[in-house]
């Protein structure tokens, strides 16, 4: 299936590792010329190289921490001074595991500076252009706890929640526009991130990390966690010219745990 992302620009907010590597590396393959951000560039760099060749040339890397609003509207004014960008990808790294019960207000307000309010503005700001051509994609990384809260990460499914409820209004805002808006949400796939929160749970609960990993795949209909590509490979059809017609939905990537309907 042809994407039509040939002649298209995207911006990978998170791109360093992970989801977001995953999806900068699939657009790229896609034809999309990829700005992939993140704080650490030279992590960008690494896995630019180890691109094909014929794919390489499309992807670059900017230094972007999306808790720095300066850095966030530097960003913004070199992508429009540009031209501006079709395809925004919105990732944040997550927060800190903890119960919402011990979580103080501080980080309630610094974590949700970063992995929203300062999204909601970089989207804010890229918006116009992709009015302006009555053609965009906004896709959101969010996480299955929206739907079915994940134990000990109350700040990710209190912000993400919120993150839902902005781009659902937005969804609906921008459709007569040419813009889809959706939400991309994740169950376990195999990042470092689910490495380091499996790792904080068999600590909480003295065990073996591998019985964490083991007690997990055990709830998941597919026995297994997903891979980065998987999951890359729905953000770029959602990207792509065939989803045009959706929109304002939210898209389970999870191997079928999450149960309600």
């Amino acid at each position: 299936m042809d994407l039509g992302l040939n002649n298209k620009k995207a911006l990978v907010v998170g791109a360093s590792r992970g989801l977001g590597a995953a999806i900068a590396r699939a657009l790229a393959t896609e034809g999309a010329t990829v700005v992939a951000a993140a704080r650490s560039v030279d992590k960008i760099e690494a896995w630019i190289a180890a691109l094909p060749a014929g794919v390489r040339g499309r992807v670059s890397a900017l230094k972007l921490d999306t808790g720095d609003l300066a850095q966030i509207d530097a960003a913004a004014d070199k992508l429009l001074a540009e031209g501006g960008v079709d395809v925004l990808v919105n990732n944040t790294g997550g927060p800190p595991p903890g119960v919402a019960k011990d979580v103080k207000r501080d980080a309630w307000l610094t974590q949700f500076q970063s992995m929203a309010a300062n999204l909601f503005h970089l989207t804010q700001r890229l918006l116009p252009a992709m009015q302006e051509k009555k053609w965009g994609r906004i896709i959101t990384v969010a996480s299955s706890g929206i739907e079915q809260p994940i134990p000990n990460l109350a700040l990710s499914n209190g912000i993400r929640s919120a993150v839902l409820g902005w781009s659902k209004t937005l969804a609906n805002e921008v459709a007569q526009d040419g813009i889809t808006v959706n939400m991309v949400l994740p169950g376990r796939i195999q990042t470092e991130r689910i490495g380091q929160l499996d790792q904080a749970n068999a600590e909480r609960l003295n065990v073996s990390i591998d019985k964490i990993a083991q007690s997990a795949m055990a709830q998941i209909p597919a026995g297994r966690y997903g891979t980065p590509e998987e999951f890359a490979n729905v953000v770029a059809f959602l990207a792509g010219e065939p989803a045009s017609y959706v929109t304002g939905t939210k898209i389970r990537i999870d191997g079928g745990a999450t149960r309600s309907v």
